[in-house]
Protein backbone atom coordinates (compact mmCIF):
# COMPACT_ATOMS: atom_id res chain seq x y z
CA UNK A 1 0.00 0.00 0.00
CA UNK A 2 1.56 3.48 -0.87
CA UNK A 3 1.44 6.52 1.80
CA UNK A 4 0.65 9.88 0.38
CA UNK A 5 3.17 12.38 1.52
CA UNK A 6 1.20 13.94 4.54
CA UNK A 7 0.21 10.41 5.71
CA UNK A 8 3.80 9.22 5.35
CA UNK A 9 4.94 12.64 7.57
CA UNK A 10 2.42 11.83 10.09
CA UNK A 11 3.39 8.14 10.28
CA UNK A 12 7.48 8.89 10.33
CA UNK A 13 6.12 11.47 13.36
CA UNK A 14 4.36 9.20 15.29
CA UNK A 15 7.02 6.22 14.84
CA UNK A 16 9.55 8.77 16.40
CA UNK A 17 7.62 9.85 19.30
CA UNK A 18 6.72 6.52 19.95
CA UNK A 19 10.17 5.36 20.31
CA UNK A 20 10.95 8.35 22.02
CA UNK A 21 8.15 9.03 24.94
CA UNK A 22 6.30 5.00 25.15
CA UNK A 23 9.42 4.25 27.67
CA UNK A 24 9.09 7.51 29.75
CA UNK A 25 5.26 6.89 29.69
CA UNK A 26 5.28 4.00 31.53
CA UNK A 27 8.16 4.87 33.89
CA UNK A 28 7.45 5.18 37.52
CA UNK A 29 10.23 7.25 40.17
CA UNK A 30 9.31 6.85 43.66
CA UNK A 31 9.88 10.21 45.81
CA UNK A 32 9.13 10.29 49.67
CA UNK A 33 6.44 11.99 51.31
CA UNK A 34 7.13 12.33 55.25
CA UNK A 35 3.43 12.51 55.58
CA UNK A 36 2.70 8.85 57.46
CA UNK A 37 -0.16 7.33 55.65
CA UNK A 38 -2.55 4.79 58.04
CA UNK A 39 -3.71 1.27 56.33
CA UNK A 40 -5.45 -1.66 57.70
CA UNK A 41 -4.16 -0.46 61.14
CA UNK A 42 -0.20 -0.25 60.07
CA UNK A 43 1.89 2.35 59.96
CA UNK A 44 4.19 3.52 56.43
CA UNK A 45 5.53 5.89 54.72
CA UNK A 46 3.38 6.80 51.93
CA UNK A 47 4.85 6.71 48.47
CA UNK A 48 3.42 8.67 46.14
CA UNK A 49 2.22 8.61 42.87
CA UNK A 50 5.34 9.52 40.32
CA UNK A 51 5.14 9.58 36.35
CA UNK A 52 6.30 11.48 33.31
CA UNK A 53 3.88 13.85 31.65
CA UNK A 54 2.38 11.41 29.24
CA UNK A 55 1.85 12.39 25.64
CA UNK A 56 -0.22 11.06 23.00
CA UNK A 57 -0.25 11.96 18.80
CA UNK A 58 -3.19 13.44 17.45
CA UNK A 59 -4.76 12.69 14.81
CA UNK A 60 -4.57 8.48 15.32
CA UNK A 61 -6.68 6.98 12.62
CA UNK A 62 -5.92 3.35 13.78
CA UNK A 63 -8.98 1.20 14.47
CA UNK A 64 -7.96 -0.34 17.91
CA UNK A 65 -7.35 2.51 21.11
CA UNK A 66 -4.14 3.99 21.04
CA UNK A 67 -2.27 3.44 24.06
CA UNK A 68 -1.07 6.35 25.89
CA UNK A 69 0.41 4.93 28.94
CA UNK A 70 0.46 3.10 32.01
CA UNK A 71 -0.64 4.29 36.00
CA UNK A 72 0.88 2.27 39.26
CA UNK A 73 1.16 2.73 42.52
CA UNK A 74 4.02 1.14 45.13
CA UNK A 75 0.87 -0.51 46.97
CA UNK A 76 0.29 -2.56 43.90
CA UNK A 77 2.31 -6.11 44.32
CA UNK A 78 0.50 -7.23 41.29
CA UNK A 79 -1.95 -9.98 43.02
CA UNK A 80 -4.82 -8.21 41.36
CA UNK A 81 -6.60 -6.70 44.88
CA UNK A 82 -5.64 -3.17 43.80
CA UNK A 83 -7.80 -1.75 40.80
CA UNK A 84 -7.35 1.61 39.11
CA UNK A 85 -9.97 4.32 38.04
CA UNK A 86 -9.66 7.77 36.29
CA UNK A 87 -11.93 10.91 36.44
CA UNK A 88 -11.64 14.38 34.74
CA UNK A 89 -11.72 15.69 31.70
CA UNK A 90 -12.34 13.24 29.19
CA UNK A 91 -12.42 10.05 31.47
CA UNK A 92 -14.53 7.28 30.51
CA UNK A 93 -15.16 9.58 26.76
CA UNK A 94 -12.03 9.50 25.74
CA UNK A 95 -9.52 8.13 28.03
CA UNK A 96 -10.20 4.74 29.53
CA UNK A 97 -8.03 2.79 31.92
CA UNK A 98 -7.55 -0.58 32.44
CA UNK A 99 -8.32 -1.17 36.73
CA UNK A 100 -6.15 -4.34 36.56
CA UNK A 101 -3.24 -3.19 35.16
CA UNK A 102 -3.52 0.87 35.19
CA UNK A 103 -3.09 0.86 30.89
CA UNK A 104 -4.32 3.75 29.66
CA UNK A 105 -5.75 4.23 26.24
CA UNK A 106 -7.29 6.76 24.05
CA UNK A 107 -10.19 5.59 22.34
CA UNK A 108 -11.23 8.77 20.20
CA UNK A 109 -9.02 10.59 17.59
CA UNK A 110 -7.21 13.96 19.26
CA UNK A 111 -7.03 17.13 17.71
CA UNK A 112 -4.45 19.46 19.27
CA UNK A 113 -5.99 22.03 17.81
CA UNK A 114 -9.20 21.66 19.39
CA UNK A 115 -7.52 21.18 22.89
CA UNK A 116 -3.87 20.73 23.79
CA UNK A 117 -4.27 18.81 26.95
CA UNK A 118 -6.54 16.85 29.36
CA UNK A 119 -6.33 17.17 33.13
CA UNK A 120 -7.34 13.88 34.46
CA UNK A 121 -7.24 12.29 38.49
CA UNK A 122 -5.85 8.85 39.08
CA UNK A 123 -6.69 6.67 42.17
CA UNK A 124 -5.44 3.50 43.48
CA UNK A 125 -8.51 1.35 45.53
CA UNK A 126 -8.11 -1.35 47.62
CA UNK A 127 -10.69 -3.91 45.58
CA UNK A 128 -12.32 -5.59 48.68
CA UNK A 129 -12.69 -2.68 51.03
CA UNK A 130 -12.86 -0.02 47.47
CA UNK A 131 -10.78 2.65 49.57
CA UNK A 132 -8.01 4.18 48.59
CA UNK A 133 -4.57 2.96 49.16
CA UNK A 134 -3.32 6.29 47.81
CA UNK A 135 -4.18 10.05 47.59
CA UNK A 136 -6.05 10.83 44.26
CA UNK A 137 -3.27 12.48 42.41
CA UNK A 138 -3.37 14.45 39.33
CA UNK A 139 -1.99 14.57 35.87
CA UNK A 140 -1.57 16.10 32.51
CA UNK A 141 -1.78 13.83 28.89
CA UNK A 142 -0.72 16.50 26.92
CA UNK A 143 -1.85 16.25 22.90
CA UNK A 144 1.74 15.83 20.86
CA UNK A 145 1.49 18.22 17.41
CA UNK A 146 1.58 16.56 14.03
CA UNK A 147 2.22 18.80 10.89
CA UNK A 148 -1.39 18.93 9.88
CA UNK A 149 -2.41 22.40 9.19
CA UNK A 150 -1.39 23.97 6.28
CA UNK A 151 -0.35 27.87 6.89
CA UNK A 152 -3.63 30.35 6.29
CA UNK A 153 -3.79 33.84 4.69
CA UNK A 154 -6.12 35.04 7.18
CA UNK A 155 -6.54 39.08 6.28
CA UNK A 156 -6.38 38.14 2.33
CA UNK A 157 -6.68 39.00 -0.75
CA UNK A 158 -4.71 41.60 -0.34
CA UNK A 159 -4.45 45.14 -2.44
CA UNK A 160 -1.63 47.23 -2.57
CA UNK A 161 -0.04 50.31 -4.09
CA UNK A 162 2.90 51.55 -4.62
CA UNK A 163 4.54 54.74 -6.97
CA UNK A 164 5.77 53.99 -10.53
CA UNK A 165 9.60 54.15 -11.02
CA UNK A 166 10.28 53.32 -7.62
CA UNK A 167 13.64 51.82 -7.16
CA UNK A 168 14.06 48.27 -6.74
CA UNK A 169 13.29 47.01 -3.38
CA UNK A 170 10.62 49.32 -2.50
CA UNK A 171 8.44 47.91 0.30
CA UNK A 172 4.96 47.30 -1.21
CA UNK A 173 2.79 45.52 1.42
CA UNK A 174 3.54 42.76 4.42
CA UNK A 175 1.26 39.42 4.21
CA UNK A 176 1.07 37.13 7.05
CA UNK A 177 0.16 33.91 6.85
CA UNK A 178 -0.82 31.60 10.16
CA UNK A 179 -0.27 28.04 11.12
CA UNK A 180 -2.94 26.28 13.84
CA UNK A 181 0.31 23.89 14.60
CA UNK A 182 2.59 24.23 17.77
CA UNK A 183 4.93 26.73 17.54
CA UNK A 184 6.63 25.35 20.42
CA UNK A 185 7.51 21.96 18.80
CA UNK A 186 9.13 20.74 15.76
CA UNK A 187 8.86 23.16 12.57
CA UNK A 188 5.36 22.37 12.03
CA UNK A 189 4.29 25.92 12.24
CA UNK A 190 7.22 27.78 10.93
CA UNK A 191 6.40 29.39 7.84
CA UNK A 192 8.56 30.54 4.95
CA UNK A 193 7.41 32.68 1.99
CA UNK A 194 7.79 32.70 -1.28
CA UNK A 195 6.25 34.06 -4.75
CA UNK A 196 4.44 31.81 -7.31
CA UNK A 197 3.39 34.47 -9.63
CA UNK A 198 4.41 38.34 -9.71
CA UNK A 199 8.12 37.76 -11.11
CA UNK A 200 10.47 39.09 -12.12
CA UNK A 201 8.22 42.47 -11.20
CA UNK A 202 8.28 41.51 -7.28
CA UNK A 203 10.05 39.60 -4.61
CA UNK A 204 8.88 38.57 -1.07
CA UNK A 205 11.36 38.39 1.92
CA UNK A 206 11.10 34.59 3.10
CA UNK A 207 10.64 35.39 6.52
CA UNK A 208 8.90 38.26 6.97
CA UNK A 209 6.65 37.94 4.22
CA UNK A 210 7.17 42.02 3.25
CA UNK A 211 6.93 42.12 -0.84
CA UNK A 212 9.26 44.45 -2.53
CA UNK A 213 9.54 46.10 -5.74
CA UNK A 214 11.85 43.62 -8.04
CA UNK A 215 12.13 45.36 -11.55
CA UNK A 216 13.64 49.25 -11.68
CA UNK A 217 11.33 51.97 -13.24
CA UNK A 218 8.17 49.83 -13.89
CA UNK A 219 5.82 52.03 -15.70
CA UNK A 220 2.36 52.83 -14.80
CA UNK A 221 1.96 54.02 -18.72
CA UNK A 222 2.38 50.87 -19.38
CA UNK A 223 1.51 48.48 -17.26
CA UNK A 224 -0.37 49.60 -14.03
CA UNK A 225 -1.86 46.79 -12.32
CA UNK A 226 -0.15 43.31 -11.27
CA UNK A 227 -1.55 40.10 -10.05
CA UNK A 228 1.09 38.29 -7.71
CA UNK A 229 0.48 34.68 -5.60
CA UNK A 230 2.51 34.29 -2.43
CA UNK A 231 2.78 31.20 -0.80
CA UNK A 232 3.97 30.50 2.89
CA UNK A 233 5.04 26.82 3.37
CA UNK A 234 5.61 25.41 7.27
CA UNK A 235 8.38 22.64 7.91
CA UNK A 236 10.76 25.65 6.97
CA UNK A 237 9.79 25.30 3.35
CA UNK A 238 11.07 21.85 3.26
CA UNK A 239 9.51 18.84 1.53
CA UNK A 240 6.59 17.65 3.10
CA UNK A 241 5.42 21.03 4.52
CA UNK A 242 1.84 21.90 3.89
CA UNK A 243 1.71 25.65 2.27
CA UNK A 244 -1.13 28.12 1.62
CA UNK A 245 -1.29 30.91 -1.08
CA UNK A 246 -3.01 34.32 -1.22
CA UNK A 247 -3.25 36.52 -4.20
CA UNK A 248 -2.05 40.46 -3.91
CA UNK A 249 -3.13 43.14 -6.14
CA UNK A 250 -0.72 45.54 -6.75
CA UNK A 251 -1.61 48.87 -8.39
CA UNK A 252 1.07 51.32 -9.53
CA UNK A 253 0.11 55.14 -8.65
CA UNK A 254 0.89 57.66 -10.86
CA UNK A 255 3.52 59.75 -10.58
CA UNK A 256 4.09 63.63 -12.96
CA UNK A 257 6.64 61.62 -15.59
CA UNK A 258 5.17 62.63 -18.24
CA UNK A 259 4.98 66.45 -20.23
CA UNK A 260 2.24 67.63 -21.80
CA UNK A 261 2.21 66.57 -25.76
CA UNK A 262 0.02 68.55 -28.44
CA UNK A 263 -1.18 65.82 -31.05
CA UNK A 264 -0.79 68.13 -33.47
CA UNK A 265 2.04 71.10 -34.38
CA UNK A 266 -0.39 73.54 -35.76
CA UNK A 267 -4.16 74.06 -35.64
CA UNK A 268 -6.22 76.54 -37.98
CA UNK A 269 -10.02 77.64 -36.93
CA UNK A 270 -12.56 79.86 -38.79
CA UNK A 271 -14.17 82.58 -37.19
CA UNK A 272 -16.81 85.20 -38.51
CA UNK A 273 -15.91 89.19 -37.60
CA UNK A 274 -19.68 88.91 -35.85
CA UNK A 275 -18.67 86.89 -33.37
CA UNK A 276 -19.35 88.76 -30.05
CA UNK A 277 -16.30 89.48 -27.63
CA UNK A 278 -16.13 86.96 -24.90
CA UNK A 279 -17.19 84.31 -27.01
CA UNK A 280 -15.30 80.69 -27.80
CA UNK A 281 -13.15 80.39 -30.88
CA UNK A 282 -11.60 77.16 -30.15
CA UNK A 283 -10.70 74.42 -27.53
CA UNK A 284 -7.61 72.70 -27.99
CA UNK A 285 -5.94 69.91 -25.48
CA UNK A 286 -2.62 68.93 -24.64
CA UNK A 287 -2.46 64.60 -24.11
CA UNK A 288 -1.17 64.14 -21.07
CA UNK A 289 -0.09 59.97 -19.77
CA UNK A 290 -0.50 60.88 -16.35
CA UNK A 291 -3.52 61.30 -14.53
CA UNK A 292 -5.05 63.56 -11.50
CA UNK A 293 -3.25 66.09 -10.28
CA UNK A 294 0.04 65.03 -12.66
CA UNK A 295 -1.89 65.64 -15.78
CA UNK A 296 -3.26 69.06 -14.19
CA UNK A 297 -2.15 71.98 -16.80
CA UNK A 298 -2.54 75.34 -17.79
CA UNK A 299 -2.06 77.59 -21.23
CA UNK A 300 -0.75 80.63 -22.48
CA UNK A 301 -0.54 82.25 -25.38
CA UNK A 302 3.58 83.48 -25.66
CA UNK A 303 3.46 85.10 -28.89
CA UNK A 304 2.23 86.39 -32.16
CA UNK A 305 0.10 88.98 -33.51
CA UNK A 306 -3.42 88.05 -31.55
CA UNK A 307 -1.75 88.96 -27.66
CA UNK A 308 -4.36 91.48 -27.28
CA UNK A 309 -7.07 89.86 -29.47
CA UNK A 310 -7.29 86.55 -28.09
CA UNK A 311 -7.30 84.95 -24.68
CA UNK A 312 -6.84 81.64 -23.60
CA UNK A 313 -8.13 79.61 -19.84
CA UNK A 314 -7.91 76.23 -18.61
CA UNK A 315 -11.46 73.54 -18.43
CA UNK A 316 -10.60 72.37 -15.03
CA UNK A 317 -12.85 69.66 -15.67
CA UNK A 318 -11.72 68.59 -19.19
CA UNK A 319 -8.26 70.47 -19.53
CA UNK A 320 -8.87 72.02 -22.81
CA UNK A 321 -7.39 75.41 -23.57
CA UNK A 322 -9.96 77.41 -24.45
CA UNK A 323 -9.54 80.29 -26.59
CA UNK A 324 -12.01 83.42 -26.50
CA UNK A 325 -12.21 86.78 -28.38
CA UNK A 326 -11.02 89.63 -25.70
CA UNK A 327 -11.77 92.45 -29.05
CA UNK A 328 -14.09 92.90 -31.61
CA UNK A 329 -12.97 91.32 -35.37
CA UNK A 330 -13.44 93.18 -37.91
CA UNK A 331 -12.74 91.51 -41.35
CA UNK A 332 -12.03 94.59 -42.91
CA UNK A 333 -9.23 96.04 -40.79
CA UNK A 334 -7.42 92.33 -40.17
CA UNK A 335 -8.47 89.12 -42.05
CA UNK A 336 -6.15 86.55 -39.80
CA UNK A 337 -4.06 86.18 -36.27
CA UNK A 338 -1.64 83.59 -35.46
CA UNK A 339 -0.91 82.24 -31.51
CA UNK A 340 1.78 80.57 -30.09
CA UNK A 341 0.51 78.81 -27.28
CA UNK A 342 2.19 76.84 -24.77
CA UNK A 343 0.93 73.55 -22.71
CA UNK A 344 2.65 73.25 -19.30
CA UNK A 345 2.53 70.74 -16.41
CA UNK A 346 0.81 72.61 -13.14
CA UNK A 347 2.58 70.03 -10.49
CA UNK A 348 6.35 69.02 -12.02
CA UNK A 349 8.06 66.21 -9.95
CA UNK A 350 11.88 67.78 -9.42
CA UNK A 351 12.83 63.86 -9.99
CA UNK A 352 11.83 63.84 -13.60
CA UNK A 353 13.22 67.27 -14.98
CA UNK A 354 15.82 65.33 -16.42
CA UNK A 355 13.58 64.18 -18.81
CA UNK A 356 13.53 67.31 -20.59
CA UNK A 357 10.86 70.49 -20.11
CA UNK A 358 7.60 69.70 -19.01
CA UNK A 359 5.34 72.00 -21.57
CA UNK A 360 5.10 71.74 -25.38
CA UNK A 361 4.14 74.36 -27.69
CA UNK A 362 1.91 74.46 -31.14
CA UNK A 363 0.39 77.07 -33.75
CA UNK A 364 -3.10 78.13 -34.02
CA UNK A 365 -4.13 79.87 -36.88
CA UNK A 366 -7.41 82.15 -36.45
CA UNK A 367 -9.35 83.05 -39.95
CA UNK A 368 -11.78 86.01 -40.21
CA UNK A 369 -14.69 85.42 -42.06
CA UNK A 370 -16.20 88.30 -43.93
CA UNK A 371 -19.61 89.05 -42.55
CA UNK A 372 -22.14 91.06 -44.60
CA UNK A 373 -22.71 94.08 -42.42
CA UNK A 374 -25.26 96.47 -42.11
CA UNK A 375 -24.60 100.16 -43.13
CA UNK A 376 -22.71 102.33 -40.81
CA UNK A 377 -23.07 106.01 -40.56
CA UNK A 378 -20.29 108.60 -39.99
CA UNK A 379 -21.94 109.79 -36.36
CA UNK A 380 -24.05 107.80 -33.91
CA UNK A 381 -26.34 111.06 -33.11
CA UNK A 382 -26.79 114.59 -35.93
CA UNK A 383 -27.88 117.35 -34.72
CA UNK A 384 -29.51 119.63 -36.59
CA UNK A 385 -31.46 123.23 -36.15
CA UNK A 386 -34.30 124.83 -38.53
CA UNK A 387 -36.43 128.00 -37.81
CA UNK A 388 -40.25 127.41 -36.79
CA UNK A 389 -40.93 129.85 -39.83
CA UNK A 390 -38.69 128.02 -42.40
CA UNK A 391 -40.68 127.14 -45.65
CA UNK A 392 -41.56 123.37 -46.69
CA UNK A 393 -38.55 121.60 -48.42
CA UNK A 394 -35.67 123.67 -46.68
CA UNK A 395 -32.62 121.85 -46.09
CA UNK A 396 -31.85 120.57 -42.36
CA UNK A 397 -28.48 119.04 -43.03
CA UNK A 398 -27.32 115.57 -44.68
CA UNK A 399 -26.89 111.92 -43.26
CA UNK A 400 -24.16 109.83 -44.47
CA UNK A 401 -23.71 105.88 -44.24
CA UNK A 402 -21.39 103.40 -45.93
CA UNK A 403 -21.40 99.69 -46.33
CA UNK A 404 -18.50 98.42 -44.50
CA UNK A 405 -18.44 95.05 -46.20
CA UNK A 406 -15.53 94.76 -48.80
CA UNK A 407 -18.32 95.03 -51.97
CA UNK A 408 -19.35 98.43 -50.68
CA UNK A 409 -22.84 98.35 -51.58
CA UNK A 410 -24.86 101.73 -52.48
CA UNK A 411 -27.05 102.85 -49.58
CA UNK A 412 -30.70 103.74 -49.63
CA UNK A 413 -31.94 106.32 -47.04
CA UNK A 414 -35.30 106.32 -45.44
CA UNK A 415 -37.44 108.16 -42.15
CA UNK A 416 -38.33 105.56 -39.52
CA UNK A 417 -42.30 106.72 -39.89
CA UNK A 418 -43.22 105.58 -35.75
CA UNK A 419 -40.03 108.35 -34.98
CA UNK A 420 -42.42 110.78 -37.05
CA UNK A 421 -45.38 110.32 -36.89
CA UNK A 422 -46.56 114.01 -38.05
CA UNK A 423 -44.67 113.62 -41.01
CA UNK A 424 -42.90 116.79 -40.41
CA UNK A 425 -39.14 116.05 -42.37
CA UNK A 426 -38.30 114.16 -45.52
CA UNK A 427 -35.29 112.47 -46.80
CA UNK A 428 -33.37 112.28 -50.27
CA UNK A 429 -32.78 108.42 -50.75
CA UNK A 430 -29.73 108.40 -52.49
CA UNK A 431 -28.29 111.65 -50.88
CA UNK A 432 -29.71 111.80 -47.28
CA UNK A 433 -30.40 115.47 -46.99
CA UNK A 434 -33.20 116.09 -44.67
CA UNK A 435 -35.71 118.75 -45.63
CA UNK A 436 -38.91 120.46 -43.75
CA UNK A 437 -41.97 118.06 -45.05
CA UNK A 438 -44.57 120.70 -43.04
CA UNK A 439 -44.85 123.96 -41.31
CA UNK A 440 -42.95 123.91 -37.70
CA UNK A 441 -44.21 125.17 -34.61
CA UNK A 442 -41.32 125.58 -32.13
CA UNK A 443 -44.01 126.26 -29.11
CA UNK A 444 -45.98 123.07 -30.21
CA UNK A 445 -42.53 121.19 -30.30
CA UNK A 446 -39.10 122.40 -29.72
CA UNK A 447 -36.77 119.13 -30.64
CA UNK A 448 -38.15 116.35 -32.88
CA UNK A 449 -35.48 113.50 -32.61
CA UNK A 450 -35.85 110.98 -35.75
CA UNK A 451 -34.49 107.70 -36.43
CA UNK A 452 -33.05 107.34 -40.36
CA UNK A 453 -32.75 104.04 -42.32
CA UNK A 454 -30.24 102.94 -43.97
CA UNK A 455 -30.40 99.94 -46.15
CA UNK A 456 -28.17 99.03 -48.52
CA UNK A 457 -29.19 98.17 -52.00
CA UNK A 458 -28.00 94.75 -52.80
CA UNK A 459 -29.53 93.69 -49.77
CA UNK A 460 -32.12 95.73 -48.14
CA UNK A 461 -32.27 93.12 -45.06
CA UNK A 462 -29.46 95.15 -43.73
CA UNK A 463 -30.41 98.12 -42.64
CA UNK A 464 -28.09 100.49 -40.11
CA UNK A 465 -29.72 102.95 -37.77
CA UNK A 466 -28.72 106.93 -37.04
CA UNK A 467 -30.22 108.78 -34.86
CA UNK A 468 -30.83 112.90 -35.85
CA UNK A 469 -32.27 115.69 -33.02
CA UNK A 470 -33.72 118.30 -34.88
CA UNK A 471 -34.28 121.38 -32.93
CA UNK A 472 -36.89 124.20 -33.40
CA UNK A 473 -35.65 127.66 -33.26
CA UNK A 474 -38.06 130.30 -32.17
CA UNK A 475 -39.09 133.35 -33.76
CA UNK A 476 -41.50 136.28 -32.18
CA UNK A 477 -45.01 134.68 -33.59
CA UNK A 478 -46.96 134.72 -30.96
CA UNK A 479 -48.83 138.13 -29.44
CA UNK A 480 -48.69 139.20 -25.98
CA UNK A 481 -51.24 137.67 -23.84
CA UNK A 482 -52.85 138.93 -20.30
CA UNK A 483 -51.71 136.20 -17.65
CA UNK A 484 -55.28 136.22 -16.27
CA UNK A 485 -58.85 138.24 -16.78
CA UNK A 486 -58.37 141.31 -14.08
CA UNK A 487 -61.41 142.42 -12.02
CA UNK A 488 -60.43 145.15 -9.44
CA UNK A 489 -62.63 147.02 -6.84
CA UNK A 490 -62.35 150.68 -5.25
CA UNK A 491 -63.35 152.28 -1.76
CA UNK A 492 -65.79 155.55 -2.38
CA UNK A 493 -62.75 157.32 -0.52
CA UNK A 494 -59.71 156.20 -1.87
CA UNK A 495 -57.34 158.39 -2.42
CA UNK A 496 -55.97 160.00 -5.55
CA UNK A 497 -52.69 158.05 -6.72
CA UNK A 498 -53.77 154.61 -4.86
CA UNK A 499 -52.81 151.63 -6.59
CA UNK A 500 -55.53 149.28 -7.52
CA UNK A 501 -54.53 146.63 -9.53
CA UNK A 502 -50.95 145.60 -11.15
CA UNK A 503 -51.55 143.51 -14.20
CA UNK A 504 -49.43 141.36 -16.03
CA UNK A 505 -48.88 139.24 -19.10
CA UNK A 506 -47.18 136.22 -21.00
CA UNK A 507 -45.57 135.88 -24.59
CA UNK A 508 -45.39 132.43 -25.96
CA UNK A 509 -42.36 133.06 -27.73
CA UNK A 510 -38.79 132.46 -26.78
CA UNK A 511 -36.50 135.48 -26.96
CA UNK A 512 -32.95 135.03 -25.69
CA UNK A 513 -32.91 137.66 -24.07
CA UNK A 514 -36.69 137.59 -22.29
CA UNK A 515 -39.66 139.91 -22.84
CA UNK A 516 -40.06 143.66 -22.39
CA UNK A 517 -43.45 144.44 -22.28
CA UNK A 518 -45.11 147.98 -23.16
CA UNK A 519 -48.29 149.02 -21.48
CA UNK A 520 -50.90 151.60 -22.20
CA UNK A 521 -54.65 152.17 -22.14
CA UNK A 522 -57.21 151.99 -24.67
CA UNK A 523 -58.12 155.22 -25.77
CA UNK A 524 -61.97 154.86 -25.13
CA UNK A 525 -60.40 153.89 -20.74
CA UNK A 526 -57.97 157.27 -21.72
CA UNK A 527 -60.74 159.47 -21.62
CA UNK A 528 -61.72 158.31 -17.94
CA UNK A 529 -60.16 160.80 -15.93
CA UNK A 530 -60.54 158.93 -12.96
CA UNK A 531 -58.13 156.23 -13.49
CA UNK A 532 -54.72 156.04 -14.97
CA UNK A 533 -51.66 153.40 -15.23
CA UNK A 534 -48.58 154.15 -15.25
CA UNK A 535 -46.24 151.76 -17.63
CA UNK A 536 -42.28 151.39 -15.89
CA UNK A 537 -40.78 150.44 -19.19
CA UNK A 538 -40.94 146.40 -18.75
CA UNK A 539 -38.87 146.53 -15.44
CA UNK A 540 -41.75 146.54 -12.60
CA UNK A 541 -45.62 145.48 -12.91
CA UNK A 542 -47.30 148.08 -14.20
CA UNK A 543 -49.95 149.73 -11.66
CA UNK A 544 -53.25 150.49 -12.60
CA UNK A 545 -54.30 153.83 -9.83
CA UNK A 546 -56.73 156.31 -8.97
CA UNK A 547 -59.73 158.35 -7.08
CA UNK A 548 -63.21 157.63 -7.77
CA UNK A 549 -65.65 160.66 -6.83
CA UNK A 550 -69.56 159.41 -6.23
CA UNK A 551 -72.13 162.04 -6.90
Amino acid sequence: MKLGKVEFCHFLQILALFLCLSGMNQAEISRSRSKPYFQSGRTRTKRSWVWNQFFVLEEYMGTDPLYVGKLHSDVDKGDGSIKYILSGEGASSIFIIDENTGDIHATKRLDREEQAYYTLRAQALDRLTNKPVEPESEFVIKIQDINDNEPKFLDGPYTAGVPEMSPVGTSVVQVTATDADDPTYGNSARVVYSILQGQPYFSVEPKTGVIKTALPNMDREAKDQYLLVIQAKDMVGQNGGLSGTTSVTVTLTDVNDNPPRFPRRSYQYNVPESLPVASVVARIKAADADVGPNAEMEYKIVDGDGLGVFKISVDKDTQEGIITIQKELDFEAKTSYTLRIEAANMHVDPRFLSLGPFSDMTTVKIIVEDVDEPPVFTSRLYSMVVSEAAKVGTIIGTVAAHDPDASNSPVRYSIDRNTDLERYFNIDANSGVITTAKSLDRETNAVHNITVLAMESQNPAQIGRGYVAITILDINDNAPEFAMEYEATVCENAQPGQVIQKISAIDKDDPPNGHQFYFSLTAEAANNHNFTLQDNKGDVTPCLSGAVNLY
